[in-house]
Protein backbone atom coordinates (compact mmCIF):
# COMPACT_ATOMS: atom_id res chain seq x y z
CA UNK A 1 0.00 0.00 0.00
CA UNK A 2 1.45 3.11 -1.23
CA UNK A 3 0.50 6.85 -0.29
CA UNK A 4 0.59 7.91 -3.76
CA UNK A 5 -1.86 10.35 -5.22
CA UNK A 6 -2.56 11.48 -1.30
CA UNK A 7 -2.14 15.41 -0.60
CA UNK A 8 -2.68 17.16 2.82
CA UNK A 9 -2.10 16.54 6.68
CA UNK A 10 -4.48 14.55 8.15
CA UNK A 11 -4.54 16.36 11.44
CA UNK A 12 -5.58 12.80 13.39
CA UNK A 13 -9.17 14.31 11.70
CA UNK A 14 -12.38 13.20 9.69
CA UNK A 15 -12.64 14.87 6.38
CA UNK A 16 -15.36 17.49 7.41
CA UNK A 17 -13.27 18.23 10.69
CA UNK A 18 -10.49 18.61 8.84
CA UNK A 19 -12.37 21.41 6.43
CA UNK A 20 -13.84 22.94 9.26
CA UNK A 21 -10.53 23.11 11.15
CA UNK A 22 -8.86 25.14 7.52
CA UNK A 23 -11.66 27.27 6.91
CA UNK A 24 -11.92 28.46 10.31
CA UNK A 25 -7.99 28.93 10.52
CA UNK A 26 -8.06 30.95 6.92
CA UNK A 27 -10.98 33.50 8.47
CA UNK A 28 -9.11 33.79 11.63
CA UNK A 29 -6.20 35.00 9.46
CA UNK A 30 -7.74 37.01 7.71
CA UNK A 31 -9.63 39.03 9.76
CA UNK A 32 -6.48 39.16 12.30
CA UNK A 33 -3.47 39.61 9.90
CA UNK A 34 -1.28 36.95 11.92
CA UNK A 35 -2.00 34.07 14.00
CA UNK A 36 -0.18 31.54 15.68
CA UNK A 37 -0.36 27.52 15.42
CA UNK A 38 1.10 24.66 15.22
CA UNK A 39 3.93 24.46 12.26
CA UNK A 40 2.08 21.51 10.76
CA UNK A 41 -1.55 23.60 10.39
CA UNK A 42 0.38 27.10 8.99
CA UNK A 43 2.03 25.24 6.75
CA UNK A 44 -1.26 23.61 5.31
CA UNK A 45 -3.05 27.01 5.33
CA UNK A 46 -0.83 28.33 3.30
CA UNK A 47 -1.13 26.98 0.15
CA UNK A 48 -5.39 27.54 0.08
CA UNK A 49 -4.70 30.85 1.55
CA UNK A 50 -2.71 32.08 -1.39
CA UNK A 51 -5.08 30.35 -3.70
CA UNK A 52 -7.99 32.58 -2.00
CA UNK A 53 -5.84 35.94 -2.32
CA UNK A 54 -4.76 35.69 -5.67
CA UNK A 55 -8.71 35.17 -6.43
CA UNK A 56 -9.56 38.12 -4.50
CA UNK A 57 -7.04 40.04 -6.15
CA UNK A 58 -8.55 39.08 -9.65
CA UNK A 59 -12.21 40.31 -8.55
CA UNK A 60 -14.92 39.58 -10.69
CA UNK A 61 -18.50 38.02 -9.34
CA UNK A 62 -17.56 34.46 -9.93
CA UNK A 63 -14.49 35.27 -7.49
CA UNK A 64 -16.15 36.21 -4.91
CA UNK A 65 -18.90 33.67 -4.47
CA UNK A 66 -16.03 31.11 -4.80
CA UNK A 67 -14.14 32.73 -1.99
CA UNK A 68 -17.24 33.08 0.02
CA UNK A 69 -17.99 28.97 -0.63
CA UNK A 70 -14.23 27.96 0.44
CA UNK A 71 -14.31 30.24 3.62
CA UNK A 72 -18.07 29.52 4.73
CA UNK A 73 -17.54 33.03 6.34
CA UNK A 74 -19.28 36.43 4.46
CA UNK A 75 -17.85 39.01 6.71
CA UNK A 76 -14.13 37.65 6.13
CA UNK A 77 -14.57 36.85 2.38
CA UNK A 78 -15.57 40.62 2.42
CA UNK A 79 -12.73 41.93 3.81
CA UNK A 80 -10.88 39.80 2.00
CA UNK A 81 -11.93 41.20 -1.10
CA UNK A 82 -12.63 44.49 -0.45
CA UNK A 83 -10.28 45.61 2.23
CA UNK A 84 -6.86 43.27 1.93
CA UNK A 85 -6.36 42.48 -1.44
CA UNK A 86 -6.37 45.74 -2.84
CA UNK A 87 -3.61 46.58 -0.67
CA UNK A 88 -1.80 43.71 -1.59
CA UNK A 89 0.94 44.73 -4.49
CA UNK A 90 3.31 41.37 -4.89
CA UNK A 91 2.10 38.27 -7.35
CA UNK A 92 2.42 35.58 -5.24
CA UNK A 93 4.18 34.76 -1.60
CA UNK A 94 1.70 36.64 0.12
CA UNK A 95 2.04 34.95 3.85
CA UNK A 96 5.41 34.30 5.97
CA UNK A 97 5.45 31.29 8.23
CA UNK A 98 8.04 31.95 11.07
CA UNK A 99 9.00 29.78 13.95
CA UNK A 100 7.35 30.80 17.27
CA UNK A 101 9.01 27.84 20.03
CA UNK A 102 7.12 24.73 21.17
CA UNK A 103 3.78 24.15 23.24
CA UNK A 104 4.66 24.07 26.60
CA UNK A 105 2.08 21.25 27.24
CA UNK A 106 2.70 18.78 24.09
CA UNK A 107 5.89 20.43 22.89
CA UNK A 108 4.27 20.77 19.40
CA UNK A 109 6.43 23.16 17.27
CA UNK A 110 4.48 26.36 16.44
CA UNK A 111 4.31 28.72 14.04
CA UNK A 112 3.26 32.16 13.14
CA UNK A 113 1.66 32.92 9.87
CA UNK A 114 1.05 36.16 8.99
CA UNK A 115 0.55 38.63 5.55
CA UNK A 116 4.29 39.72 4.54
CA UNK A 117 2.78 43.07 3.06
CA UNK A 118 1.41 45.61 6.07
CA UNK A 119 -1.96 45.58 5.50
CA UNK A 120 -4.54 48.68 7.57
CA UNK A 121 -7.90 47.88 7.77
CA UNK A 122 -8.60 51.64 8.26
CA UNK A 123 -10.72 53.51 5.65
CA UNK A 124 -10.11 57.11 4.54
CA UNK A 125 -13.15 58.99 5.24
CA UNK A 126 -13.78 62.38 3.75
CA UNK A 127 -13.49 65.24 5.64
CA UNK A 128 -16.25 66.71 7.65
CA UNK A 129 -17.42 69.85 6.03
CA UNK A 130 -17.69 73.18 8.19
CA UNK A 131 -21.07 74.60 8.71
CA UNK A 132 -21.51 78.40 7.55
CA UNK A 133 -22.62 80.48 10.34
Amino acid sequence: MHRHGYKGRKFGRETDQRRALVRGLISSLIREQEITTTLARAKEIRGEAEKLITRAKKGGLFNRRLIIARLGDLEAATLLIDKIAPQIKRDSGYLRITRAGFRRGDNAEMGTIAFVDEISFETKEAPAKKEAK
